[in-house]
Order: C-alpha cells, then structure tokens, then sequence
C-alpha cells in the first residue's frame, strides 16, 4: 500500500523535470545506493539551483519513511522491484536510508519518468 501523499509526489516529479531539463545539468553515472560522494559532487555543483532547493526541501520536509517510500517507489518504476515484491523495496530503502535521499533521488535523469511508472502501479497518475 502507497501512503505518500500523491500530490506531493506528483510536484517531486514535474521538479524533477524541470530540474533535469536544464542545460548544464549533468551527473556521474547512475548511483547504486544512496550513499557515496556523487551525492556533495551534485549539491557543489547545483546547490544554488531553485528548482533542486524546493526539490530538496520537498524530501526533507517528509518523515525518513516517507522518503524511504518515495525511493522504493523509484526502484519499483526502474523494475528493480516488482509490486509483489514492495515490502523487500521497502526494508531495502529502509536499509539505505540516508539524510542525502534528496540528492539520490535527483541524480537519477529518469527519475520523473521512474516515480510516474511506479504511481501506476498503484494506480495513480499526475494530472497534465
């Protein structure tokens, strides 16, 4: 069951397209987990940025479960899960967690188009 507020993460993700759409915006290859230094490489780079600093406030105004589920959810739309197996993409995100998730979730280019394939699955969609 999604207990994100669909609304919430239906903003994450016209952010994350606006972010990702521009120019100059670039990132080191696709990150694992969400540790590691690619996360300070993106705030030192587009820290300043307004579009990730509401992106970022947005992530860190959610309780760590919420965020936790909101990686989940990017795991299930990238097909590392499945929606039987939300429970295990839950402990994993769990097992994961760190206070970087904004920056995790941001240096993955396809994350608006990962969140929306997860949303379906649960049988929501973000208004056009």
């Amino acid at each position: 069951m999604l207990t994100l507020n669909v609304e919430t993460t239906c903003r994450l993700i016209d952010l994350a397209k606006e972010f990702h759409a521009q120019e100059g915006v670039s990132f080191p290859d696709e990150p694992d987990n969400a540790s590691g230094d690619w996360a300070r490489q993106i705030v030192a780079s587009h820290g300043g940025d307004k579009t990730f600093q509401e992106f970022k406030s947005i992530v860190e105004d959610l309780e760590p479960d919420q965020q936790q589920e909101l990686v989940a959810l990017l795991w299930l739309g990238r097909e590392d899960y499945s929606l039987g197996e939300w429970q295990d993409a839950l402990a994993q995100a769990a097992d994961d967690w760190t206070p970087e998730t904004a920056e995790y979730l941001v240096g993955h280019p396809l994350l608006a188009n990962y969140l929306e394939k997860g949303l379906e699955q649960f049988g929501h969609r973000c208004n056009e």
